[in-house]
């Protein structure tokens, strides 16, 4: 594991992404992505705001109705020394039903925060996991997969974050608006005096945003790094522990995990320092108002209800101030996950698709003409770039088979890709059956073309589960699949045969038990065409040669599909109809494996360093 990770890397786009986004551009940006979720789910943004919007008119009604209940039930009460039993009812009644309706606005506004914002994460991960599909394997290659993880998860989750304050602020602002109107309607003068307070609460809000948005940006890229590192230590788990990088991993780890707590600590120091504050100066208003209020009730100008009334509404103008400013707190994070949400769904290189399919059956026609790529313009010490296909030209015939051959670093497996089309080549052409790959409908080429890699990936699911993947295949299938790749006899012994469950990445079998229960997932399709990418490299040459053997007589009980195979072995290459040889990308010589033994030298001395090196394992 390298000590130097991808999250500086991180960290350096996304502050350029957000750059001084903390002040306008980001509360515009904020905007902009809630009117996405607002014009994706209309309807259920209409009923939450209706429900806040009753919310909020009924907790300025509770002012109403606390003031009438003062000049008609409390000061009479006062002033006479009775109660008029009548007046307690409907006062109950009043203030029941205005909490009744404000409880029925307080649900339609929660549930329908809550249903929109779980069905814009839900919408958003299933949007940029199908991009991840349809994008092509070399730019996954660019990308960690932790990087990945973190975009479908946390960014995901930050987007739409502000969706759940945005009802309350809608329904607020009309509370707010309700509440001066009714304020200025009991007293002018009272209203005049309590809100010349609250230019100081909003300059108080700005302030604490300024200060906080940088740190909860800043949280919420730690996040994903931390993502990133721990999925990579996982998944390097063997490498981690076989080289004694457990210490190295951990300091790695817990520096990323230490930035982020001190910029939570931070954060929260920041709140912890406003909330006090931002409270203080709404009740600094009321006891303003009430100390003139007194007087203006002494004078006779007012009556004690207007005083209570506007006392009462000043707690409630600071209630939709505060919202807002949770509504606005979140957006800093929200543009961050959003813009990486978009790096995403606007990534390009997604592979078109024709519209060609095949019913032919029986082995597939391969014909591969003068195929060109490269991954990158580095240079090997004789000056010739490194991963490069140059003027690949060969073809496999129904039935047949061709094995690939060559040193490491010659190509065979970026030919393999493009002959799977994991990735489409930069000149020349693939064609099944005389169709141009990039001509057949999606799907079209899984159909007829399996690939078995070298690195068997297997599910935390049972050998019946791993070989079928969602195949509506019988058991009767699944066991002639096992028999041709050699698998059936080590599955029967298991404790529960096919229900077995093989753990995470099949951790309970050996490599070559592995590499065989893939080889039997690709047989169990029946393709007309397999690509072996060295998958038997786990398998002893014994078991090897009869898994070739079967292949090239059937398929699991099939027709006998095409093979192209790339090899090692001189006891497998010996098994191909004809060989390839591959060097510096290019191919060298052709023929069978008698053939380039006898006449290239280069060939012989490769096949055979490695029968010597299996010789001297083997001592």
């Amino acid at each position: 594991m390298s000590t130097t990770t991808t999250p500086e890397v991180v960290h350096d786009e996304d502050d350029a992404l957000v750059g001084n986004r903390t002040k306008a551009a980001t509360t515009w940006d904020g905007f902009k992505v809630l009117g996405i979720a607002i014009r994706r789910e209309p309807w259920v943004f209409t009923i939450s705001t209706l429900g806040s919007v009753l919310f909020g008119a009924l907790t300025v009604a509770d002012a109403w109705a606390l003031g009438w209940a003062t000049d008609e039930v409390l000061v009479p009460a006062f002033s006479t020394g009775e109660t008029d039993g009548s007046m307690l009812w409907a006062v109950l009644a009043v203030f029941l039903g205005i909490a009744i309706l404000r409880a029925v606005g307080i649900v339609a506004r929660r549930v329908g925060a809550g249903l929109m914002q779980y069905r814009m994460q839900a919408h958003s991960r299933r949007e940029v996991s199908r991009q991840y599909l349809r994008l092509p394997v070399e730019w996954h290659q660019r990308h960690p997969t932790g990087e990945l993880l973190s975009n479908v998860n946390a960014d995901v989750e930050a987007a739409w974050r502000p969706i759940a304050p945005l009802p309350m602020a809608v329904g607020t602002i009309a509370m707010m608006v309700i509440a001066v109107v009714q304020m200025f309607a009991s007293d002018v003068v009272l209203a005049v005096v309590g809100l010349t307070v609250f230019p100081a609460v909003i300059v108080s809000n700005l302030y604490f945003q300024r200060l906080s948005s940088p740190l909860m940006t800043r949280a919420q890229q730690l996040r994903a790094d931390l993502s990133e590192i721990a999925h990579e230590s996982f998944d390097g788990a063997m490498v981690v522990k076989t080289l004694g990088r457990e210490p190295e991993e951990t300091a790695r780890f817990g520096r990323v995990a230490d930035e982020l707590r001190d910029v939570n600590v931070r954060a929260g120091r920041i709140r912890a320092a406003f909330d006090p504050a931002l409270a203080a100066l709404p009740n600094l208003a009321v006891l303003l108002v009430l100390g003139v209020g007194v007087a203006r009730v002494e004078s006779g100008a007012i009556d004690a209800g207007a005083v209570v009334t506007v006392a009462y509404l000043l707690t409630v103008v600071a209630f939709p101030i505060r919202s807002i400013g949770w509504l606005l707190g979140n957006f800093p994070a929200s543009v961050v996950g959003w813009e990486r949400i978009k790096r995403v769904l606007d990534a390009t290189g997604s592979m078109p698709y024709g519209t060609a399919t095949s019913t032919a059956t029986g082995g597939a026609h391969l014909e591969v003409d003068a195929l060109a790529y490269s991954y990158g313009t580095g240079s090997t010490e004789g000056g010739d770039e490194v991963g490069l296909l140059r003027e690949v030209s060969f073809s496999v015939a129904p039935g047949r088979t061709v094995a690939l051959v060559g040193a490491t670093a010659s190509g065979k497996s970026t030919l393999t890709s493009l002959v799977t089309r994991l990735v489409d080549p930069q000149a020349g052409t693939v064609r099944l059956d005389g169709t141009d790959l990039r001509d057949l409908a999606a799907g079209e080429l899984a159909r007829s073309v399996a690939v078995v890699p070298q690195t068997a990936f297997l599910f935390d699911d049972t050998v019946r589960g791993n070989v079928t993947l969602g195949l509506d295949a019988t058991d009767e299938e699944v066991w002639a699949a096992l028999r041709a790749a050699q698998a059936d006899g080590f599955v029967a012994a298991l404790d529960h045969g096919l229900d077995t469950r093989l753990g995470e990445r099949g951790t309970s079998l050996s490599g070559g038990q592995r590499q065989r229960i893939s080889l039997a997932r690709a047989l169990v399709r029946r393709p007309r065409l397999l690509v072996l990418d060295d998958a038997t490299s786990a398998v002893d040459p014994e078991v090897e040669a009869r898994i070739l053997a079967a292949l090239r007589s059937t398929a699991g009980d099939g027709p006998q599909p095409s093979l192209l195979v790339v090899a090692y072995r001189k006891a497998t290459i010996g098994l191909a109809d004809e060989v390839v040889h591959l060097d510096r990308g290019r191919i060298v010589a052709r023929g069978t494996h008698e053939e380039l033994l006898a006449a290239s030298v280069e060939y012989a001395r490769l096949v055979n360093a490695y029968e010597t090196a299996e010789q001297e394992e083997g001592r």
